[in-house]
């Protein structure tokens, strides 16, 4: 307790001093907000972490980075720097991620769980310390390829100018194997506690969540799983400790003796920070990457089910302390309907709950919103959907998370000349959304594009996005919503069919949080005196 509140006066300490200087040294070009609250500058310093993309022998990953350009405040000309570097691996003495020498999760004692105690585990150094999509200029994104099975997990770090709004974008392309199709995830930031609804401890997946550590200290980690009653028997998942600027995969049917096909995973750091991400790989439906939900609210908002989908499955929990009664709605181009059979759902605190929502969208562009019943239930709620699309062995998986409405910006890195599809909803009735898409100038070449887009409240709309004049290489989209707009949320698919199999992968674009209020700092001596 006595560490606890030290830590927490020190932090405070520390914003104050921060809210301070940056009042006074507020740079031109920062926005006034109202009387009260201070003024929203742009962030000065990003991170972000991107997990080893594949063991494949059969893979190829390319990383693409970008900055918006103009994000930062027009007096700020510092020259910004943006890039990643390779982590380090943890393997335990048996060599095999996330297991024990018996190939199953080592339990009790601390940094025992997981394969990843530091005593009977190996730190493999990167293969090497080059710099990955380095950034040079905002406004181009930059990209980088690689087929290698022991590409490392990615460190990095943005400041100046190419800090606002710093995205990373890994898509992997797996061939075959049990992993084949269409691998696509946006590089996180760290943090001290994730949310994973919709992870597998049964026999035909297999669940890796990689936990990176940005710092130079050692982070200290819980998991725990949550299934239809409550937390899994035989849960393993404490203590795990994660050494600095090393990246730990567990292997998540290690941590529990009870194989559960609808699960959610709690990450919870308790010392230090990390970036966490869930690679789910399926016998039958391919693989993808499972980012963490939004911080769990009483509404959520999955942006982006394809319109062909074949099956759609919402698994969600209440990870609090009371129940939760929802509203289940679709976002239509024509407005919110209810699916059949599901006009509510009741979700008992600490389970995990599984829908089957079939062919949802019925050949129409679509995104679920989940908002309470009614009466005084205001419950937070984590969510994610697991989407699959083709038929019988052509079919091939992946994820949407509850995701953060788009409230100032949000990017999306590595769009080609085809198979793009941006998704924009508009989850309130009466409260349409206007939203500026600008299309980047390409790798290779090209001119920017922007095109406006009008969502009407309580409806979704899927666009082929636009694309930049004369594009060579790919290009990054940035969702503006106008000021004055409703909430909109967003994401992005990406389609790249692979021998009939119609892989793909979707990500959620929230607010990438490249601008902050700072609160007006002034002098007060009364508090110089008793």
């Amino acid at each position: 307790m006595k560490r606890t509140m030290m830590s927490l006066i020190g932090v405070a300490v520390a914003l104050a001093a921060v809210s301070g200087v940056a009042a006074v040294a507020a740079p031109d070009g920062g926005t006034a907000e109202p009387a009260g609250t201070g003024t929203r500058l742009p962030v000065q310093r990003s991170a972000l972490l991107c997990p080893a993309p594949t063991s494949s022998e059969v893979g190829e990953t390319t990383y693409t980075a970008f900055a918006p350009k103009g994000a930062a405040a027009g007096a700020d000309t510092r020259k910004g720097t943006a890039q990643l570097l390779p982590a380090g691996t943890v393997k335990d003495a048996g060599g095999d991620q996330g297991k024990g020498k018996n190939g199953k999760g080592n339990k009790g004692g601390k940094g025992g769980s997981g394969g990843a105690d530091p005593a009977g585990s190996q730190v493999l150094p990167p293969p090497d310390t080059k710099p990955v999509v380095p950034l040079r200029q905002a406004g181009t994104p930059v990209t980088a390829t690689t087929d290698s099975a022991d590409a490392p997990a990615l460190v990095g770090s943005a400041d100046g100018t190419l800090a606002p709004g710093w995205t990373v974008q890994q898509t992997t392309a797996v061939a075959a194997g049990s992993g084949r199709g269409l691998l696509g995830l946006g590089c996180t930031a760290p943090d001290t506690t994730f949310w994973f609804p919709g992870v597998s401890t049964a026999t035909d997946r297999q669940d890796y969540v990689h936990l990176t550590n940005p710092d130079p200290v050692p982070a200290v980690v819980d998991l725990e799983l949550h299934g239809k009653d409550g937390s899994l028997a035989g849960s393993a998942g404490e203590d795990i400790t994660v050494p600095p600027h090393t990246t730990v995969p567990v292997l998540l049917s290690t941590l529990t003796t009870t194989p559960t096909t609808n699960a959610s995973l709690h990450v919870l750091a308790r010392e230090g920070r990390v970036g966490a991400a869930v690679q789910a790989t399926d016998s039958k439906l391919g693989s993808d990457w499972l980012p963490a939900a939004a911080d769990p609210s009483p509404s959520v908002v999955l942006p982006g089910i394809p319109k062909d989908a074949t099956s759609v499955r919402l698994v969600a929990l209440a990870p609090g302390q009371a129940d939760a009664d929802l509203k289940v709605q679709l976002a239509t181009p024509t407005g919110l309907i209810t699916p059949a059979g599901l006009e509510t759902l009741h979700l008992k605190s600490g389970m995990t709950t599984a829908v089957d929502l079939k062919d949802v969208t019925k050949g129409e562009a679509g995104s679920l919103v989940l908002t309470p019943s009614g009466g005084d239930s205001k419950a937070p709620v984590a969510a994610a959907l697991r989407v699959t699309r083709g038929k019988g062995d052509k079919q091939e998986m992946a994820f949407i998370p509850a995701t953060r409405a788009v409230e100032k910006r949000a990017t999306a890195a590595d769009n080609g000349a085809k198979g793009s599809t941006l998704s924009l909803v508009a989850p309130e009735k009466g409260k349409d959304a206007k939203v500026k898409v600008t299309a980047s100038a390409g790798s290779g070449g090209g001119t920017p594009v922007t095109k406006t887009y009008t969502v009407k409240g309580g409806t979704a709309l899927d666009v082929a996005p636009p694309r930049p004049q004369g594009l060579k290489g790919s290009y990054a989209l940035t969702v503006e919503p106008e000021p004055g707009s409703g909430p909109v949320y967003a994401a992005r698919m990406l389609e790249r069919p692979q021998g009939g199999v119609p892989a793909f992968t979707v990500q959620t674009l929230p607010d990438d949080r490249g601008s902050v209020v700072v609160p007006t700092a002034g002098q007060k001596l009364s508090v110089l005196t008793d």
